[in-house]
C-alpha cells in the first residue's frame, strides 16, 4: 500500500519529517511517499500544498506557527476530507498546563544560532579532523572515542554524535597493528569499543566493495582478506582482546542502527557523568 504523506512546515521540516517517519515505521506493508513542504509562510504556499493534496490524497502532517495558515490548511483538508495532523499541539498543551504559561510561538526557534548551535558546529569540525585515526595527538580533547574494526559504523555514529554537540573521534582496529599510543593514556574522553558478529560484517564489507568497484568502473581492488570470514573473525577477536585489556565498555552494533548505537553511547556517557539511566 502506498501512502502519500504531505509534510508541511514553516521551517526546515526536520521535526515533522522525523515524527512522520517514526509513525509510519510502525505499520507493515505501507510504502510512504513523502512530499516535504518546508518554509511554508504564505497563503499562496498553503494553496499549493492543498492542490497537491487534492491530486495525491493521503495524510497531511504539519508544524505551522501562524494561526491564519494553520486554519487555512486545516479547513482546506476538511473540504478535501483529508486527515490533517498538527503533531506538536498535544505537546504544547501538556507543557502549557504543567508550566502554567502560554506558548510564545516563533518560527524555527529550535534552529536559533545560539551557544548550542555553535557547539554542534565545533563538534562537527572536531569529528572531521579526527575521523579514522586522524590527528591522534588531539584525542584528549574528545568527549567520546570510538574504536573498532572496519565497517562497524564508527564514522556515521560520530557524525550523529557531533550533530548533538558531542566531540567524537574514531580509531580503526587493524589486525596485528598497534593502536595510537595516545589512546592508552586518555583520562578525559570516554573510549568505547564497537564490535559486530563476523557473518553480517562480511556481507557489509562485500556490499561496500561492490559499491566502490562500481564507482571506479572496476578499477578499484582490495585484498580478498578483507571479506574472508576467518580473517574477519580474527580481526574481531583481536579487537575484543584490546577492549578487554584496556577495560573499555563495548557495544555490539550487529543489530543496531546508528541512532540506536548513539543512544547506547549517550547512556554510557550519562552514567559516567553521574546521570542515572531510566529504568527499563
Amino acid at each position: 500500500m502506498r501512502l502519500h504523506m504531505h509534510l508541511v512546515s514553516d521551517s526546515t521540516g526536520e521535526t515533522v519529517t522525523t515524527v512522520a517517519r517514526a509513525g509510519i515505521s510502525q505499520f507493515e506493508g505501507v510504502v510512504p511517499v513523502e512530499h516535504v513542504w518546508s518554509f511554508v509562510r504564505s497563503r499562496a504556499q498553503v494553496d499549493q500544498v492543498l492542490s497537491m493534496v487534492k491530486a495525491l490524497p493521503g495524510v497531511v502532517i504539519f508544524t505551522l506557527v501562524s494561526t491564519d495558515l494553520r486554519h487555512a490548511l486545516q479547513e482546506g483538508c476538511r473540504e478535501l476530507n483529508t486527515p490533517c495532523v498538527p503533531i506538536l499541539d498535544g505537546v504544547f498543551a501538556a507543557l502549557s498546563s504543567l508550566l502554567g504559561a502560554e506558548t510564545r510561538p516563533q518560527i524555527g526557534r529550535q534552529h536559533a544560532m545560539d551557544d548550542d548551535y555553535f557547539s554542534r558546529i565545533e563538534a562537527m569540525d572536531f569529528m572531521l579532523h579526527h575521523d579514522d585515526g586522524q590527528s591522534p595527538w588531539g584525542l584528549a580533547d574528545a568527549d567520546i572515542v570510538l574504536v573498532g574494526v572496519s565497517r562497524t559504523s564508527k564514522t556515521p555514529t560520530c557524525v550523529y554524535l557531533a550533530n548533538r554537540g558531542i566531540k567524537a573521534a574514531n580509531v580503526p582496529v587493524v589486525l596485528d597493528c598497534p593502536l595510537p599510543a595516545e589512546l592508552g593514556h586518555l583520562d578525559g574522553p570516554m573510549v568505547i569499543g564497537l564490535t559486530i558478529n563476523p557473518e553480517p560484517l562480511v556481507q557489509i564489507r562485500m556490499n561496500r566493495l561492490r559499491q566502490m568497484e562500481s564507482a571506479s568502473s572496476g578499477q578499484f581492488r582490495l585484498s580478498g582478506d578483507y571479506t574472508e570470514l576467518e580473517r574477519v573473525r580474527a580481526e574481531i577477536v583481536y579487537a575484543r582482546r584490546l577492549f578487554a585489556k584496556h577495560g573499555w565498555p563495548v557495544i555490539d552494533v550487529t543489530r543496531r542502527s546508528v541512532e540506536e548505537t548513539a543512544a547506547a553511547i549517550f547512556q554510557l556517557l550519562q552514567g559516567r557523568r553521574g546521570v542515572p539511566a531510566p529504568r527499563p
